[in-house]
C-alpha cells in the first residue's frame, strides 16, 4: 500500500469512549484498523521528506544555523501562518530583510528608532502594533534567556502528558510586559480561551521533533515529542473527521486533545508526525472529502 491508494472507505473501529483528562486514556482509545495504520504510516513517509520544505513556511527557520535566529523566525513565521503558504513565506522573508538578514543580532542590538522601518509591515490582521510588540518582547526576553525553549519548558513538568501548561505559561509570559497590546493576543493563542493553538503547536513540532528526514528541526531537548499536540488546521480537521479520528462537533482545545490521543494509538512517542499524513492527504485528495 502507498499514500496514493484510495482508502476512502476505511474507517475507525468502535465508538469513542474516553475521558480526556484520564491518565489511563490509552486503554480507552479507539482501535485503528491495520489498513488505516499502514496507510497513515505510508503517507508520513511520503510527506515527511526534504522536498516538503521548499513550499512550506518551515523553510524560513531552515535558512539559519544559529539557534536564536531559528527560534525567532520559526516563531514569527508560524504566528503568521494563515492564508496561502506562498504569502506567508514572502512576508516572513520581508521580516528577515527588515532585520538585515540577522534576526538575533538585530533583536539584541537594535534601538527604538530602528523599529520605525517596521511600521509598514502588515500581514492580514497582523499590523504594526503587533510587529512592534514582537520586537519588544524578543529584545526583553533574549536579554535574559539563551533559548526560547525556556519560555515554554519552565511551565512544563517532566511527567506532563501534553504541552498544555507550557502553552498557557508562554502566553502569560509573552504578554507580561507593561502595556502589552490587547489586540496582539489574537495572534498568540492559549488553551485558556479554548483555542486550538494551531500555530503554536506547529512551531513546537518544528522545534521539538527530530528524525532522520530533516524536515522538523528537533533542536529543543527539554520538551519531548510525546508531549506535543497536533496542529489542527482546515486540512487536518477535514481528513481527521473523514477517518473518524475526531467526533467532537466543534473545533476547540478539546478537539486537539481528542485527535492527538487517537494518534497516540499509532505512535505514543511521536503522535504529531501524523500531521504530515493528514495535511498531505488533505492537500492532495481534496476531491475525496
Amino acid at each position: 500500500m502507498n499514500c496514493t491508494f484510495n482508502v476512502k472507505n476505511v474507517k475507525l473501529q468502535d465508538s469513542l469512549t474516553r475521558n480526556l483528562t484520564n491518565a489511563n486514556y490509552l486503554s480507552k482509545m479507539k482501535h485503528l484498523s491495520p489498513q488505516l495504520q499502514d496507510y497513515f504510516n505510508e503517507c508520513v513517509e511520503q510527506f515527511n521528506d526534504p522536498s516538503f520544505i521548499k513550499d512550506d513556511p518551515i523553510q524560513i527557520p531552515h535558512r539559519f544555523t544559529r539557534l536564536q535566529d531559528i527560534e525567532i523566525m520559526g516563531f514569527w513565521s508560524s504566528m503568521l501562518a494563515w492564508g496561502q503558504r506562498k504569502t506567508i513565506i514572502n512576508k516572513s522573508n520581508e521580516l528577515i530583510d527588515l532585520m538585515d538578514g540577522v534576526p538575533y543580532d538585530f533583536i539584541k542590538n537594535h534601538q527604538e528608532k530602528d523599529r520605525k522601518k517596521f511600521l509598514n509591515f502588515k500581514h492580514r490582521t497582523f499590523q504594526a502594533t503587533d510587529t512592534l510588540y514582537f520586537l519588544e518582547f524578543f529584545q526583553w526576553y533574549y536579554n535574559q534567556y539563551e533559548s526560547l525553549e525556556t519560555a515554554f519548558s519552565q511551565h512544563l513538568s517532566p511527567d506532563a502528558t501534553t504541552v498544555e501548561t507550557a502553552l498557557v505559561g508562554f502566553h502569560n509570559l509573552f504578554f507580561s510586559l507593561e502595556n502589552a497590546p490587547h489586540r496582539t493576543k489574537k495572534h498568540v493563542a492559549t488553551p485558556i480561551r479554548k483555542s486550538t493553538c494551531k500555530r503554536l503547536n506547529m512551531f513546537l513540532r518544528w522545534m521539538v521533533r527530530k528524525d532522520n528526514k530533516g524536515v522538523d528541526l528537533g533542536l529543543w531537548k527539554v520538551i519531548k515529542p510525546a508531549q506535543l499536540l497536533m496542529p489542527l488546521d482546515v486540512h487536518v480537521d477535514r481528513v481527521a473527521r473523514h477517518y473518524g479520528l475526531i467526533e467532537r462537533k466543534q473545533n476547540d482545545w478539546k478537539t486537539v486533545l481528542e485527535l492527538t490521543q487517537n494518534l497516540r494509538t499509532l505512535d505514543p512517542y511521536d503522535p504529531v508526525k501524523y500531521d504530515f499524513a493528514l495535511f498531505g492527504i488533505g492537500i492532495l485528495k481534496k476531491d475525496l472529502f
